[in-house]
């Protein structure tokens, strides 16, 4: 017999006060439910410390995990459930709708407020999640629209000048905290777990208007650590293409602005580029070298670009491109907000 409800998905989750993750700090961390806070019943150590003991006496843990859970609760009602309204209507889960969230559930229940448990807990959200997103990208109809173009050429921030102009975006290099290339790596915090890149990506799919166009750059199948869900892929062969284009001086321009950190530390540069020695050869990847020690940026990043990036390119509708043919091109002339605005407005014209 239960004291609260059990919320079984599909169910609209905005309409809870909160969602909350009672699971430890360390798997919270691979992945949740987006927008979930996690207020946890019982520590890292503590999970391990009762895990341990059940393989010895299940009796014994029980009585172990109850006093650990009642003391966790007792702080998390002082200190985040002490200001909550009447009206309070929280989502509990842990990793199966188990002991762990049920046992706070209860006790904020009894209280008066109407809480209640996700039945199935993260492993049921996960499943459903999954299945949720491949179907809202197979019902896309074609409406997902692809920015290519070589390295340099802005697609990121010809993204983020489209979302400040109403347009849908899809920013998966934002998601996977990387700009998927050998420079790419996240100068500030790491990479999220692949299940939460692709939580996140079902979060904004869930929140973009149907039938709208949804805007995204062209990706390999891997951004840094992060694999790109096959769902996703089929759609992104499948989608319209708009070709971008800027010149080269501009593009150097661009990567010294998107790039700071490597003027200020040029050295873990120089470890980054030995990566290429055996696709560039030696001769080319010490010449890189000597330009960065000589703070020669100009020279380096039209070398980079021209000698590297621009060879690795596969042009939309070659064979061995998953991109079709654009329907598009956008030539930007300069490195400037300006032409970027206008370029975002041009491309909402299109109507593809």
């Amino acid at each position: 017999m239960h004291y609260f409800e059990m919320a079984t998905l599909p169910t609209d989750l905005s309409t809870f006060s909160e969602i909350i993750d009672v699971r430890t700090p360390a798997e919270f961390a691979i992945d949740h439910i987006p927008g979930a806070l996690n207020l946890p019943v019982l520590s890292d150590e503590e999970r391990v410390t009762v895990g341990t003991l059940y393989k010895q006496s299940p009796f014994e843990a029980r009585k172990l995990g109850a006093a650990l859970v009642s003391a966790n609760a007792a702080t998390h009602l002082a200190q985040h459930f002490s200001k909550k309204d009447h009206g309070y209507i929280p989502l509990l889960y842990c990793w199966r709708g188990g002991m762990r969230s049920r046992s706070l559930t209860h006790i904020l229940a009894s209280i008066g407020w109407k809480a209640q448990v996700l039945n199935g807990g993260y492993r049921a959200f996960r499943k459903w999640m999954i299945a949720d997103t491949e179907n809202q990208l197979t019902n896309l109809n074609r409406k997902l629209v692809v920015l290519s173009g070589l390295t340099g050429v802005g697609k990121t921030l010809l993204l983020h000048t489209l979302a400040q102009q109403g347009a849908q975006v899809l920013d998966l290099e934002g998601l996977a905290n990387h700009k998927g290339s050998l420079l790419g790596t996240p100068h500030e915090g790491q990479q999220p777990s692949q299940k939460f890149f692709e939580s996140s990506l079902w979060h904004t799919l869930n929140n973009f208007t149907p039938n709208k166009p949804i805007y995204t750059e062209a990706e390999s199948n891997k951004i840094g650590n992060i694999h790109c869900p096959p769902s996703l892929w089929k759609k992104l062969s499948e989608s319209h293409v708009i070709e971008i284009e800027l010149p080269l001086h501009e593009r150097t321009k661009l990567l010294r602005d998107e790039y700071p950190h490597f003027c200020k530390d040029p050295a873990s540069l120089t470890e980054l580029l030995n990566v290429l020695r055996r696709l560039r050869g030696n001769k080319l990847v010490d010449a890189w070298h000597q330009q960065l020690q000589q703070h020669d940026w100009d020279s380096f990043l039209t070398s980079i670009l021209q000698d590297h990036y621009d060879l690795s390119y596969r042009q939309p509708g070659d064979e061995k491109s998953i991109y079709s043919s654009p329907q598009a091109n956008i030539q930007i002339p300069e490195f400037s907000t300006d032409s970027y605005q206008k370029a975002a407005k041009e491309i909402i014209a299109l109507e593809l």
